[in-house]
């Protein structure tokens, strides 16, 4: 089963995508409200709510609100050793907010202090019933299933500091979409991922080279705090990204990038250029009233 959110024309609604139409689950705005309720699959299946033509439809963001959004780096062998780092342990988890997230097809507005755009094809993992302290066994079980995520990441704010939450987290920057493809119709050791700029192919890879599973990462995260239906896991990039490249290459205004999964779809967005007015931030040790980049 594959469910979407359509934009309407005074309301989104949550939609069962039956081939080439969708057919509105009557009472719920989106994806994210239909998984909060218990017997979402039986609901989903059974709707006959008003049909929209798939190819005319406008596709909002699956899952607008989720109370959390966390990310796995370096989860895919390749992308590791193009990164020049080890196998990691443990899977390493940064999060990200619902301002962060936007829909599939939505244009995305380049940083106009950070020129270092990169892209980041992912596949996305969406949580269907509150999931806390679980076994890996018991964590398969509770994804409600599988989407397409690109984490845009802003380099040269990524790599002001060991952490990389402030090159992540920038608003309406993570396009997530443009359906979730239910778990029982979606096998992650046979699909592959493939992103390109402006139709050039910059990532090409079988899901399978992934470090730490779907159920793996969901087990993980589990042990930290509650997952809740509608939650997003993004499992990581595979090599290919601009940034590892020599020489770099970043996005910018006017290229398109595209992320497709066999079996779930594509996200596409052209970037377009910044309007808005921009603050100039200072390092620690320019600004006045600052010793040894501490504040008095």
């Amino acid at each position: 089963m594959k469910l979407g959110t359509v934009r309407l024309a005074d309301r989104t609604a949550a939609a069962r995508l039956d081939g080439d139409t969708y057919i509105e689950i009557d009472g719920y705005d989106d994806v994210g409200t239909l998984l909060a309720e218990p017997h979402w699959r039986d609901i989903s299946a059974a709707a006959d709510g008003p049909r929209h033509d798939a190819v005319a439809a406008s596709v909002a963001l699956l899952v607008p609100q989720p109370s959390k959004i966390l990310c796995v780096g370096l989860n895919y062998r390749s992308h590791i050793e193009e990164m020049g780092r080890p196998l990691p342990e443990y899977p390493t988890v940064f999060a990200k907010f619902a301002d962060t997230v936007t829909g599939p097809y939505d244009d995305i507005t380049a940083v106009a202090d950070d020129p270092e755009l990169d892209w980041e094809g992912e596949l996305a993992v969406v949580i269907g019933a509150t999931t806390y302290r679980v076994t890996e066994h018991e964590a398969a079980a509770s994804i409600a299933g599988y989407t397409v995520a690109n984490d845009i990441s802003m380099r040269g704010w990524q790599y002001r500091s060991q952490e990389w939450l402030q090159g992540k987290i920038w608003a309406r920057s993570t396009p997530i979409g443009p359906v979730l493809t239910t778990a029982d119709e979606f096998d992650p050791t046979t699909a592959r991922l493939t992103t390109t700029v402006n139709g050039e192919v910059m990532q090409d890879h079988p899901i399978a080279d992934l470090l730490f599973t779907p159920a793996h990462l969901v087990a993980y995260l589990s042990q930290i705090l509650p997952l809740r239906a509608g939650d997003v896991i993004l499992t990581g990039t595979p090599g290919g990204v601009g940034h590892a490249r020599d020489p770099k290459r970043h996005l910018a205004a006017g290229d398109v990038v595209e992320v497709t999964i066999d079996q779930l779809g594509s996200v596409s967005n052209r970037i377009v250029e910044d309007d808005r007015p921009t603050v100039p931030i200072r390092p620690a040790d320019s600004r006045p009233g600052v010793i040894s980049g501490v504040g008095v």
